[in-house]
């Protein structure tokens, strides 16, 4: 029997076997079975798309378990962890696999939280790329490092491969359960499909040789060694992304040298990990050439070293390296009788700092154990360069001036990273490694092309090619109170720009978001507004939301068209309407964005100087709707083309949806790459009959800091079923109005959408339509007010509304209701005061 059979069959005898491939743990035998056809499963896999958000989201939770001393994953995790792990491991395995670590990760390394759907590099142009997965990506992960091997995987996955990962024969089997705990947090099995981890020896050529042979990237930690004798067995065009051993260092300059913090936290850096790290310092350079200078250094920085404790978790030099320890003391010592070094050590050789008069870099046998040179900064280049196939950290110290200097001179010479003395092991979410991005290196750079005629109106080539699967939302039904208390609680981090709405439809709200929110929420209106007809070429657009008051809406558009890279003039709403239309004319805008309120008075107040400028195309509307009559009258009298809503969204919750080329009304497509939308009985909280109105809840997915899940938003609508005619995949809801529009009165309930049909399709109504309702001594009245303009007739109306309405006929005819149809000045009707939205029911009985 070989190592490796001895080792599987004793795991296989305790119940444990050995190997996770693809959602379930299997014994040596089937792994090497399973591993022959790996191409065959990596195909089946990559047939099927890996959402980003469901990479995150199962991070997220498994992060939040690890965080948690309590919670049963991380109990379970523990007692696979190698001998001697510190179990904080865990918490620091959990800090790293947060959304927010990993969304930062996304944006810094991929450019965006969503890199691999086709989306418009430049809106302009029809021109769609995206960071896509290389394929397999093989890991061979080095012994003994309980998050490296994991964090790789992660990396891979987000990058949307499938990984197959060689762990040590010695490691215990914490990858393995590790990967099989965030598996179980994905139910649609696409994570499980495509993580492999095996373990094995190096030895086992055949399996090496059968890992990477379908591979497109092979990533492996070690020496040179470890490298040659992997690179063997990857094929040619086959990436190979070397994690190697890495040497760093200190630099000093003589301001710094001589101040006892900075040997304080030179000390830190030295003594942190017992020099075990890549970025831990190996050697000390002092700025000068002065051997003095040198040699007295060494002598303070040992009285440093000599007041540190004893290392604690560390496990002790093992026989190799406790003979390079001696080995290397005693060379130095020698060197002392030529004048070439001086050695500083602890008698119980837990420590030495050793003073070499020559500059060229010296790998250190670690364990506290410390170079220090000379090295003047004009001779940086020409001493370190040679070496830059092996620098990762340069940590300096020095007056400002100085670390601006050095730090172009030692990324010159080959270093990859710079960082205060103090900070040299210190990392950041998203750092580059050793040089390079590992996302960029576990991706491809893909762009398609596409006919500008037939694509002008297509955001995002995904669209219509798949539906966005998320995850399926869970939880109670949430109100506004429950979104809003925990938003005021948010940190700083999370709470970085404030939103408060126009309070039209309630008491004002504020929302939170932070920038990346923000501008993951601007991307997505702006690729709803191109499927809507907006073209970025060719439109010149007058921004005529209300601004002020942290109402958001012409902050967000003016944001949108920045991102569009559109023709602009912010406007903003305003009451000189003549100043409006005038700049509107004199700068020659086709296109108008703004509330349909808003839009209706300045069309009529200016109706003369517009229609005789005739070049308005297009007119985008917010937060209200037009009416049929209304848009028949600018499609009439002032020649306008396309009119449509330019998203439908909320101030908490950002775009929720769209209307594309083929919407009307209130037919919109979900924003299904951000959100996950169920409708509910109006009644009840079950989910309503495919196509009836309900309430609609809406759970968003991409969001920093909070839990947005199954928000009540208080709109009604209904579900649009059967795929688009423009081809999208994303569903299609209709909005039917909101809650707060259905009125109980006099024992029935009455909607003012009602009201506004029958007003627009029977009575004639263009303009605008507002309901009070009041007590009075008798019993309650219901005052339909109505703008006034040529040909409108109360009476009319009010007998319109009587004979289309049974359930109002009834209760006025049963007189408990009085019914008042009144025309007034469209001024008049009462507003939003922060976003000048029309109040569509002023309810005054309370």
């Amino acid at each position: 029997m070989t190592e490796t059979t001895n080792e599987a069959a004793a795991y296989e005898r305790q119940g444990e076997a050995p190997h996770f491939w693809q959602g379930e743990f299997v014994g040596d035998e089937e792994a090497g079975r399973r591993l022959a056809g790996l191409p065959g499963a990596v195909e089946a896999a990559l047939a099927t798309v890996l959402e980003t958000e469901t990479v995150l989201a199962a991070c997220d939770a498994l992060a939040t378990a690890l965080r948690d001393p309590a919670h049963p994953v991380r109990a379970r995790l523990a007692a696979h962890l190698p001998a001697g792990q510190d179990p904080g491991v865990l918490a620091e395995l959990g800090g790293l696999l947060g959304r927010r670590e990993l969304t930062r990760k996304l944006r810094r390394e991929l450019g965006g939280a969503t890199p691999g759907r086709l989306d418009r590099a430049d809106p302009r142009e029809t021109v769609y790329e995206a960071w896509a997965p290389v394929g397999l990506v093989a890991h061979i992960a080095p012994g003994n490092a309980a998050t490296v091997a994991p964090l790789s995987i992660v990396e891979g996955l987000l990058a949307g491969n499938v990984n197959v990962l060689k762990t040590s024969s010695s490691d215990s089997l914490f990858t393995q359960h590790l990967m099989a705990e965030l598996a179980a947090l994905d139910p649609g099995g696409t994570l499980a499909a495509r993580v492999v981890v095996l373990r094995f020896p190096s030895s086992r050529q055949e399996w090496l040789r059968l890992m990477c042979a379908p591979a497109d990237a092979v990533a492996v930690w070690g020496g040179e060694g470890a490298v040659e004798g992997v690179a063997a067995h990857v094929p040619a065009g086959c990436r190979l992304v070397e994690w190697g051993h890495r040497i760093s260092f200190a630099y000093l300059t003589a301001g710094a040298w001589s101040d006892a913090a900075t040997l304080d936290a030179l000390a830190d850096d030295v003594c942190l990990h017992e020099q075990q790290a890549c970025s831990s310092p190996q050697v000390v350079y002092l700025d000068t050439e002065d051997e003095k200078e040198v040699f007295a250094f060494a002598e303070r920085f040992a009285a440093v070293l000599a007041a540190r404790p004893p290392a604690a978790a560390v496990a002790a030099p093992d026989p190799a390296e406790a003979a390079e320890l001696t080995t290397t003391e005693l060379v130095a010592r020698l060197e002392e009788h030529l004048g070439l070094t001086r050695v500083f050590a602890a008698p119980d050789g837990s420590w030495r700092v050793m003073a070499d008069t020559r500059s060229p870099l010296t790998a250190s046998p670690l364990h506290r154990s410390v170079w220090v040179k000379p090295l003047p900064r004009e001779r940086l280049i020409a001493t370190l360069r040679p070496m830059r196939r092996y620098l990762q950290t340069a940590g300096l110290a020095g007056s400002p001036s100085d670390i601006a200097e050095l730090s172009r001179t030692v990324l010159a010479a080959g270093v990859t990273r710079v960082t205060p003395v103090g900070a040299m092991l210190e990392s950041y979410a998203g750092e580059p490694h050793d040089g390079v991005y590992a996302l960029q290196r576990y991706s491809r750079r893909v762009a398609v092309q596409a006919d500008p005629a037939r694509f002008a109106t297509t955001a995002c080539l995904d669209d219509l090619a798949r539906p966005v699967v998320l995850p399926a939302p869970a939880g109670p039904l949430r109100g506004k109170e429950d979104v809003q208390a925990p938003a005021r609680e948010l940190g700083r981090a999370d709470a970085e720009l404030y939103f408060r709405s126009g309070g039209s439809t309630g008491a004002p709200a504020l929302s939170v978001f932070s920038y990346d929110d923000y501008d993951t929420q601007m991307h997505a209106a702006a690729r709803g507004l191109l499927a809507a007809g907006y073209d970025p070429v060719g439109d010149r657009t007058a921004n005529l939301f209300y601004c002020g008051g942290m109402y958001g809406s012409f902050i967000s558009f003016f944001s949108v068209l920045e991102r569009l890279g559109g023709v602009q003039l912010p406007l903003s709403a305003g009451p000189d309407h003549r100043a409006t239309a005038r700049a509107v004319i004199d700068h020659g805008a086709d296109t108008l964005f703004g509330m349909p309120s808003y839009l209706w008075q300045l069309l009529h107040a200016e109706a003369d100087a517009l229609r005789a400028y005739g070049g308005l195309r297009k007119v985008f509307y917010g937060g209200e709707h037009f009416t049929e009559e209304q848009r028949r009258t600018l499609e009439a009298d002032f020649g306008i083309e396309v009119i449509r809503s330019i998203t439908y969204g909320s101030t908490d919750l950002g775009p929720l949806g769209y209307q594309c080329t083929e919407s009307s009304g209130g037919v919109h497509h979900l924003h299904a790459d951000l959100h996950t939308l169920e409708i509910v009985d109006l009644a009840e909280d079950r989910p309503v009959t495919p196509g009836e109105t309900g309430r609609l809840v809406f759970t968003t997915h991409a969001r920093r800091g909070q839990r947005l899940g199954r928000y009540l938003i208080g709109d009604l609508g209904r579900e649009v079923p059967g795929r688009c005619p423009c081809g999208r995949h994303a569903p299609r809801f209709e909005l039917t109005g909101r809650t707060g529009d259905v009125m109980r009165v006099a024992t029935y309930f009455l909607n003012h959408r009602r009201f506004l049909t029958l007003a627009g399709e029977q009575g004639g109504l263009r303009g605008e339509l507002q309901i009070r309702l009041d007590r009075t001594q008798a019993r309650e009245r219901l005052t339909v007010r109505v703008e006034r303009a040529p040909g409108t007739d109360p009476d009319r109306l009010r007998e319109v509304f009587l004979s289309g309405y049974p359930e109002l006929a009834s209760a006025v005819s049963e007189r408990l209701l009085d019914l008042t149809v009144e025309a007034v000045d469209g001024a008049s009707l009462d507003r939003s005061p922060t976003s000048g939205k029309l109040l569509a029911v002023i309810d005054t009985r309370r």
